[in-house]
Parts: structure tokens; C-alpha cells; sequence
């Protein structure tokens, strides 16, 4: 049985998990940690846990930490996980980072993007948590990198063909739908009610964050610089994500070509599920889930492949890739946790 903790465990992403570990027949949910909540019963603090999980909220300790767990999730704002990650490992425990501290192996590309950072001797251990792609590597890490939900939408559909040297590098374009919770449970004018409901709008246009992290991996795979223009936009529902990319073939292609690039590259993961002709991805049905739908369009008139992606942004966008990670890392079978019938509505 792998004792796990759970490191930011009231926000959004880490209540996820603890959802997910606390149903995992081979975890047991050791500890949770929060500060605005240290002291209170996370059942109070999400009542649908009730019955479930009643494990009291504790204050972040590194001792304590490792003390009570094998594996530590860190669902903590940036800049947080550099500071403990190093007393994580050095007592032989693993961590799966779900903020951005540990996605990039290249000091300077972090800090170009995001801040100053105080472990740079991890960022070469680390590995990127994108299971479908890196999994022999994650198999055998002691620190991942969980991928942005953004990346995560982009890079699954996109990353078989650019591999399999199907479309032209330049050019690239991604536009991408978000849910309002994956702007976290820290109130703000930006997602307050008022001003997402039955609102529509894009936000931080070829300026986000995230596009750096895919055009780091997207390159990697290349093995060339990728560059992408990233559209992300706030669409007023809860949670799910729905991504377009739209790119040009690099010669001649069917969509039959298409089709067997993805078949075979996702042959045998669980996780990913291609649509059929004329039925596009839908966030609906992937919602609570870790499925990642794929579909495509080849408009031949243009000469543009449109690629389909739909995942939920707390479940393959964090969390539930999260804790896959985790089964990856023990040796586990992938989906144990994650086996979950999705909703019919």
C-alpha cells in the first residue's frame, strides 16, 4: 500500500486528488495539507467527502511530510514546490509537482517565464509528466513535472504527427477553451460570477505562459525549434477544455494517413480515445475523467488539418494525469484509480 500525501490540498487540483487517492485500492491517503484551512477536517471544508475522507488539514511541515508519506503531490502555487522538493528527495520519497516548477529541464527557459529558481540542480532529475509520451522515463523518476492543462490538450493530439514528420512546423496555430476553474479557487474579479457568466472572451493572447512549455516539448520532439501561436479562452462552465490546433501537412496527406498515425501511436493507452468521423470531441463526455478525445478534420480544400482535443482540465489537465504518473512511477497499472465510468450527461 503507497502512503501518499497530498501538499495544497483545498484548491481545486488538490481536492481532485484527494477525490482520486482516496478511491485508489493500492494508496492510502496519509496526509493533507492547507494553509488557509490548518485545523479543519477536509470534509467540512468539501462536504461531499462526507463519509469519505476525514483527515484534519495540517500546516505544511517537510519533516512531517515524509514522515507520513511515500509519495508527496505537491497542488501548491509556483515557486512553493522549489523549496521542498529538495528535502522530498533527499529523504528518498517521490513527488509529483503540479505546478510549473519542475516542467522545464533548462534553468533559463523557467525563469524567462516564470520567477527566480531556488532548486536549478533538480530541473535536470526532473521528468515531464506527460504520461502517453514520456512513461518509460516517468517509470523510473523520483520527480515529475505534471503538465499544464493547456499543454496537455495541445500536446497529445499534436505531438504523433510531428513526429511522424506529417506537418509543417511553421505556422502552427492553438486555440483553446478553458473552464473557469482552471484559473484556481482564489477569488478575483476575473472569475468572479458576474463577469464569466454568459461571457465569452479570450485573454492573454500569444502572451500565455503555457506556450513556452509546449513549444519546449513540441521542439524536443521536432528536434528543431517549434514555435505556436496560443490563443487560450475562458468559457463560462466549470471544468472541462476543448482545444483546436490548426496546422498545414508538411507533403502529401489523407485522412486515412492521419488516422493510422494516431491508431498506432496510442495503441494500447487507455487514456486516449480517438473519435470517429463526424463526431468531434466533447468536453461533456470526458468530464470527471482522465480521458483525452481526439478527433480530427482534414479540410482538403484548404490543405489544413484540424486536430480535436477534449479533456477535463482538474482530471487529464491535472489531477487525474497526476495520480497516473504516481502508478507509472510505482509500477502500478496505469488506470488503478482512474478506472471511473464517466457520467452519461
Amino acid at each position: 500500500m503507497i502512503r501518499a500525501a497530498v501538499a495544497g490540498a483545498t484548491g481545486y487540483a488538490g481536492a481532485e486528488l484527494v477525490r482520486l487517492l482516496a478511491g485508489h485500492s493500492g494508496v492510502r491517503l496519509t496526509m493533507i495539507t492547507s494553509r488557509q484551512f490548518a485545523g479543519q477536517r477536509f470534509d467540512r471544508v468539501f462536504p461531499a467527502m462526507a463519509g469519505r475522507v476525514d483527515l484534519v488539514c495540517e500546516e505544511l511541515n517537510d519533516a512531517r511530510i515524509c514522515e507520513a508519506a511515500d509519495v508527496v503531490f505537491t497542488a501548491l502555487p509556483h515557486k512553493l514546490p522549489m523549496n521542498v522538493a529538495p528535502e522530498i528527495l533527499k529523504r528518498g520519497r517521490k513527488m509529483v509537482d503540479l505546478s510549473a516548477d519542475f516542467r522545464f529541464n533548462e534553468r533559463r527557459i523557467y525563469e524567462s517565464v516564470y520567477q527566480p529558481h531556488s532548486s536549478p540542480d533538480l530541473l535536470q532529475a526532473s521528468v515531464y509528466g506527460l504520461s502517453e509520451v514520456y512513461s518509460a522515463e516517468i517509470a523510473t523518476a523520483r520527480l515529475v513535472g505534471n503538465p499544464g492543462c493547456y499543454p496537455t490538450s495541445v500536446l497529445l493530439p499534436l505531438i504523433p504527427l510531428i513526429k511522424g514528420g506529417l506537418v509543417d512546423l511553421d505556422g502552427i496555430v492553438a486555440d483553446a477553451k478553458s473552464g473557469v476553474s482552471g484559473a484556481g479557487r482564489s477569488p478575483s474579479l476575473a472569475v468572479h460570477y458576474c463577469e464569466v457568466n454568459e461571457s465569452f472572451k479570450a485573454y492573454k493572447v500569444a502572451a500565455h505562459r503555457h506556450a513556452p512549455e509546449m513549444e519546449t516539448v513540441l521542439s524536443r520532439e521536432a528536434r528543431q525549434p517549434v514555435q505556436i501561436t496560443f490563443v487560450p479562452h475562458l468559457v463560462p462552465m466549470t471544468r472541462g477544455m476543448l482545444t483546436t490546433v490548426y496546422a498545414r501537412p508538411s507533403g502529401a496527406l489523407t485522412a486515412e494517413t492521419v488516422q493510422d498515425c494516431l491508431t498506432t501511436f496510442y495503441a494500447g493507452r487507455p487514456f486516449i480515445r480517438l473519435r470517429p468521423p463526424g463526431a468531434p470531441p466533447d468536453t461533456l463526455h470526458v468530464r470527471g475523467t482522465n480521458f483525452c478525445d481526439i478527433g480530427f478534420v482534414f479540410d482538403e480544400r484548404n490543405r489544413r488539418l484540424v486536430l480535436m482535443s477534449a479533456i477535463d482540465n482538474l482530471g487529464k489537465g491535472a489531477a487525474g494525469q497526476a495520480v497516473q504518473n504516481m502508478n507509472l512511477m510505482f509500477g502500478l497499472d496505469e488506470t488503478a484509480g482512474l478506472d471511473q465510468i464517466p457520467c452519461a450527461l
